[in-house]
């Protein structure tokens, strides 16, 4: 399996003389499009009703319970990224941590599997889940991950997900009431105004 894993990562890892047009590409989801995952659950946040606020609070534990199930696994399985066992180009600088699963993998992916899980918001679900595919290939290109962390981060996040869909009790009720109690004082003059919603 090591041996796949390195033969694919030197596959999908940049060349010897990369593009600086492949660079630049590669960095932005690499390093930029996480930022997608916040602005996703306060836009909805914002937008929804009630209903629609339990669901971003829902994904929103996911991507924080595959976010512990990674560092877990992290301390629990150290794996060395490609950098620290001399394999391939590293064209960004990181960590010397463990590499699996990826943590920018889990994150977006948990909270895009938990979307998913909702009919009203599958069309929102299923544009996260599929950034997750250049992010997967950027960070493999970059040097910084192994392909089979990806695929640790897309187990991680399906299980982060469904633990979060089976079992919302635990944060839907005190967690939702206070965030909706400090959104709208925070929030107050643009809800009077009709910007926001209540």
């Amino acid at each position: 399996m090591q041996e796949l894993n390195q033969t694919l990562f030197l596959l999908l890892n940049a060349p010897l003389h990369p593009s600086a047009a492949a660079v630049l590409v590669a960095r932005f989801f690499a390093e930029v499009a996480i930022g997608v995952v916040p602005l996703a659950l306060v836009a909805g946040w914002l937008r929804g009703g009630n209903a629609t606020r339990k669901l971003m609070l829902e994904a929103a534990a996911a991507g924080l319970v595959g976010l512990l199930f990674a560092q877990v696994i992290g301390l629990v399985w150290p794996h060395p990224r490609p950098f620290m066992v001399g394999i391939g180009r590293t064209l960004i600088p990181h960590a010397a941590d463990s590499s699996f699963p990826s943590d920018h993998l889990t994150l977006l992916w948990s909270v895009a599997f938990s979307l998913l899980m909702h009919p009203s918001l599958r069309w929102t679900g299923a544009v996260l889940a599929v950034l997750g595919i250049p992010m997967a290939w950027a960070r493999i290109y970059l040097g910084v991950h192994f392909p089979l962390d990806m695929a640790g981060a897309a187990i991680v996040a399906g299980l982060s997900a469904w633990l979060c869909a089976r079992q919302p009790r635990w944060f839907a009720g005190p967690v939702f009431h206070d965030a909706n109690v400090a959104y709208r004082r925070l929030f107050s003059p643009l809800i009077r105004r009709g910007w926001l919603r209540q």
